[in-house]
């Protein structure tokens, strides 16, 4: 009897310990069912992928410059070594290094006075054998008056006197003028138009004509010169344009960032270069500004013509694929989609399309390497980056145009 009635309090106990915990786990289920639902009730729907920030660019159709590049080195129009054409001692430089000559200005001085002398004396001869000749006249007519009671071998030998004496006054003409010439060689001049290089004589210095260290080096830089080549394949292209009239060539700096002078194309050498295979071409420049300077490189820009109605689109608008060249075309959805093209010539920043695209069309300018097929953009324009505007081009163009015609 003990035992059960010892049990009963204790089963209870149990039973409500039992009761409690499955109170507990029903309202942590009801509380987590809850929470999900709340949080599946919340959750924001997927956005939209947002368009990708690209350049756009209009697909143009105008005139189009026919360019063909070269790599050139600029050469003087002419280049002399100044030296002295006599012996002595210099006594005078008459120029500063680096200075603009002109011709006939004075660059140096020799000392003068050995031909001075010289000078002096041959003059002084000829008055002599002037008198003596004058002399000789008077004697001459004297016999001749005589007559019969001059021998004839006198006479005779009276005329061959003042011949000879004439004669000797015409030698010593020429002496003078030797003299005179060689004085004037003393004073050493600019022959030509240019600027001066390193002075390599100084005053005190010994010169003679015989040696072969110059004074100075002058080159003449007004005009100026570039000689460049361009290959074999160009040609014919070339020499057709410059028989159509001037040809007008540019000279930019070799990173092609600064155009340095304008000025035309003069030659075609006259044989093709067989180890490479490109014809050497000249071009002259007026160059006031001496923004070319011999041996200066530079890159040339020769225009052989133009092409009236080229459609062209910006030169990073044309990429390179597994399947040859394309443009992404921008449709009226902001959708992009990649056309297949074929390209001519590319000038100033724009590349001609010969298939493919139309005038009219709206192509990406930058900014497809984020871009896919179909994907949707939306126009961004840096500051500084904005396509150059097309009235721009057809002004120069026209300014081409004017050129070609002078």
């Amino acid at each position: 009897m003990r035992s059960e009635q010892g049990a009963g309090p204790k089963m209870r106990r149990r039973g409500g310990w039992l009761l409690t915990l499955m109170i507990l786990a029903g309202a942590g289920g009801a509380y987590a069912w809850q929470g999900r639902e709340h949080a599946a009730a919340t959750k924001p729907a997927a956005r939209a992928p947002a368009p990708v920030p690209v350049t756009l660019a209009p697909v143009e159709q105008g005139p189009l410059a026919v360019v063909l590049g070269g790599l050139g080195t600029v050469q003087a129009y002419n280049t002399v070594q100044v030296r002295s054409r006599v012996d002595g001692e210099i006594l005078k430089i008459g120029f500063r290094e680096g200075q603009v000559v002109r011709k006939g200005d004075l660059l140096a001085q020799v000392d003068p006075r050995p031909y001075q002398a010289a000078l002096d004396q041959a003059k002084a001869k000829k008055a002599q054998d002037e008198a003596n000749v004058k002399n000789a006249r008077a004697d001459l007519e004297r016999y001749t008056k005589l007559g019969d009671y001059a021998s004839r071998q006198q006479t005779d030998t009276q005329a061959a006197t003042v011949n000879q004496l004439t004669a000797q006054i015409a030698a010593d003409q020429a002496a003078i003028d030797n003299a005179t010439t060689q004085l004037s060689y003393a004073t050493i001049q600019a022959p030509i138009d240019g600027v001066t290089g390193f002075r390599l004589i100084d005053v005190g210095n010994i010169v003679n004509a015989a040696q072969q260290t110059a004074i100075v080096t002058i080159t003449q830089v007004e005009p100026i010169f570039v000689v460049y080549t361009a290959p074999e394949e160009q040609l014919r292209e070339v020499t057709r344009a410059l028989a159509a009239g001037p040809v007008p060539v540019e000279a930019w700096s070799t990173d092609a960032m600064t155009r340095l002078s304008e000025g035309r194309l003069d030659l075609v050498n006259n044989q093709v270069d067989t180890a490479t295979g490109t014809i050497r071409l000249k071009a002259s420049f007026a160059n006031k500004d001496h923004a070319l300077w011999p041996g200066l490189s530079v890159s040339t820009r020769m225009r052989t013509g133009t092409i009236p109605d080229a459609v062209t689109v910006p030169d990073d608008a044309v990429q390179h694929g597994p399947k040859g060249l394309y443009a992404f075309v921008v449709d009226d959805q902001k959708r992009a989609h990649m056309q297949p093209i074929t390209v001519g010539r590319s000038t100033d920043g724009r590349t001609q399309v010969t298939k493919g695209l139309t005038p009219g069309q709206t192509v990406i300018w930058r900014g497809q390497s984020r871009v896919q097929e179909g994907a949707l953009v939306a126009e961004a324009k840096p500051a500084g980056q904005e396509a150059r505007p097309q009235e721009a081009r057809q002004a120069d163009n026209a300014a081409l145009a004017s050129s070609e015609a002078r």
